[in-house]
């Protein structure tokens, strides 16, 4: 299984705050921080008060003295300043992600996805917190739908952050990834209730349709390689297999016939995660590709110019080809089924 763990990443005495912390990613990040660090708080904030009673049990502050859990909305960018009090470092997960909603409320997506974020930028500077990392979405390249589009928004939000910091210091990345194996939301949970329910075929919306796949865990340990490594300005992109949705059901349920359901409206048949429009900006290291900002912020108009000291250039890292983009279709590493059941045995 690929390692996205940070190599020598120390949050040992240092306050973390995870706004949409209740969720799935939530979950496993405070459990990752729980097991690997020494931290002097861990906020969750989000806005659910069940979620946050239920995920008490299971880290009461009994036995985490450091757990904090914080009722507030990321609208609320009053409540966020109170909130960020003394944060080092902040993770920003919490979002409006399921595209029927978001186009049926357009604005209620807005609200959150938009406004939110930059709520978070607000009330990082007034609190001077060291660094945010916020998770974007595949659907924020070439977006098709308004979820995509108000990720792709809260995306420039993030890296145009940088530019305000000034003094105070404060520096702001994103990280985009694709589906995550067994996710609230994800096919895979529901083809699994759909199984052991008895169906006798699974739905397949189109038998063309191809998804990058990445284990829960990978998707916390690349966030805080991602806090780890960042300068600032930066998106980061994992590499990271595919699958086509037939193998997955396939796979899942061998022998089982595939019903052909249609593709539904906002959603595309192969995941984009660098559009080729993007390749001039984007560079290749190791595990991860990182997508630059198109323009040098208060420096020069050159983006050559500005990345000429580029820390990850001398890590190895290259520019791409002028035909590089980064398509699930397009892929140079693809999911087997055995690879498939090593991924879920690890979820």
């Amino acid at each position: 299984m690929l390692d996205f763990s940070p190599k020598s990443l120390s949050l040992d005495g240092t306050t973390i705050l995870i706004t949409g912390g209740t969720g799935s990613f939530g979950h496993q990040f405070v459990k990752t921080i729980i097991n690997r660090y020494k931290p002097k708080k861990l906020i969750v904030y989000s806005r659910d008060e069940l979620k946050q009673f239920e995920m008490e049990r299971l880290f009461p502050v009994s036995k985490y003295p450091f757990m904090r859990f914080f009722i507030g909305d990321v609208r609320d960018c009053e409540r966020l300043k109170l909130a960020m009090r003394e944060v080092d470092y902040v993770i920003h997960a919490a979002a409006m992600k399921h595209v029927p909603a978001a186009e049926y409320n357009p604005m209620e997506c807005i609200n959150t996805n938009i406004m939110g974020s930059q709520n978070v930028v607000t009330a990082a500077f007034e609190n001077q917190v060291k660094k945010v990392v916020a998770l974007s979405t595949d659907k924020a390249a070439n977006p098709l739908n308004l979820y995509g589009a108000s990720k792709l928004a809260a995306d420039k939000i993030f890296v145009a952050a940088n530019n305000l910091s000034g003094s105070l210091g404060t520096r702001f990345c994103a990280v985009r990834y694709g589906n995550v194996v067994g996710s609230r939301g994800s096919v895979i949970p529901y083809f699994k209730k759909l199984l052991s329910d008895g169906a006798t075929s699974l739905p397949i919306t189109d038998t063309r349709m191809t998804r990058f796949w990445i284990t829960l865990q990978q998707g916390v340990d690349f966030v805080l390689s991602s806090l780890e490594m960042m300068n600032g300005y930066e998106i980061f992109i994992p590499k990271i297999p595919s699958m086509s949705i037939p193998d997955l059901a396939t796979a899942m349920a061998p022998g089982l016939p595939h019903e052909i359901i249609g593709i539904r409206p906002g959603e595309k048949l192969h995941e984009v995660m660098i559009p080729q429009d993007e390749n001039q900006n984007v560079l290749d290291l190791d595990d991860r590709f990182i997508l630059r900002p198109p323009i040098a912020f208060g420096t020069t108009d050159s983006m050559d110019d500005f990345w000429n000291s580029d820390p990850y250039k001398e890590s190895g890292a290259t520019s791409v080809n002028d035909d590089f983009q980064y398509t699930s279709d397009t892929n140079d590493e693809w999911l087997d089924a055995k690879g498939l059941h090593k991924l879920l045995q690890n979820t």
